[in-house]
């Protein structure tokens, strides 16, 4: 738990640098789906008092990153099959508008840093043998779509998109620990850059909504696969 954290550091806002801590160990898959968060064990290995790890924790909830059992326990939030069809709908809504307004007016700056991200993509996948790669493919696909939110001019848009972003990666780092080939980030998002790039928004509107639903498809096996190995389910 948190091996890849240092201690706090006391001239910050003790509050928000244990925030941020435990923020960063649940979206990176460090706290998996499920963990039991104990505020003394935390206290502990970030050497902390109670009260900025108790508000932390309110902050998260509020988030909806962590929720309590049915015991009054606390725990890093889990994802249903249909948690993910839901929040992939949501997703296929937000990015629709996203790329029909980025085919209108992307800049050239804008287009150039979708491409060198592309080029991130295919040299990360390319590394072999290496720890990190689910966490950076999946970085830099959150990366690709967030500018293309950013393409679109639309900040609200760019925000909301934020928001679901945290869900998503939650719900993604649980499936591609298992299999990392449930995140396509290549060919799909060669396919979705090209219509923007030509201006093209009905061929966009065709790439997003292919990609975001063959992800959606390959998360939601996935989990069903996670869920009937499970021990709870023997």
């Amino acid at each position: 738990m948190f091996s890849s954290s240092a201690p706090i550091q006391r001239p910050q806002s003790l509050r928000e640098q244990t925030y941020q801590v435990l923020r960063a160990s649940i979206l990176s898959g460090e706290l998996g789906a499920g963990s039991r968060l104990v505020e003394a064990q935390i206290a502990e290995k970030l050497q902390v008092s109670r009260t900025p790890i108790r508000e932390a924790l309110q902050q998260l909830q509020k988030e909806q990153l962590i929720v309590t059992d049915k015991n009054g326990n606390l725990r890093v939030i889990s994802f249903s099959p249909e948690d993910a069809r839901h929040l992939y709908r949501c997703r296929l809504a937000l990015e629709q508008e996203s790329v029909l307004e980025a085919c209108q007016y992307a800049t050239t700056e804008q287009l150039a840093k979708l491409e060198l991200i592309i080029h991130q993509a295919e040299k990360a996948i390319t590394q072999k043998n290496n720890q990190l790669t689910s966490y950076q493919l999946l970085h830099i696909d959150y990366q690709f779509h967030r500018v293309i939110a950013e393409c679109s001019g639309n900040p609200w848009l760019a925000l909301l998109l934020d928001q679901l972003f945290d869900k998503m990666a939650l719900l993604r780092i649980q499936t591609i620990q298992q299999n990392l080939q449930v995140l396509e980030i290549r060919t799909e998002h060669h396919q979705i850059f090209a219509a923007i790039a030509q201006r093209n928004s009905e061929q966009a509107l065709t790439a997003i909504r292919n990609h975001l639903t063959a992800s959606q498809n390959r998360v939601i096996l996935e989990l069903e696969r996670f869920i009937l190995n499970s021990p709870l389910q023997k």
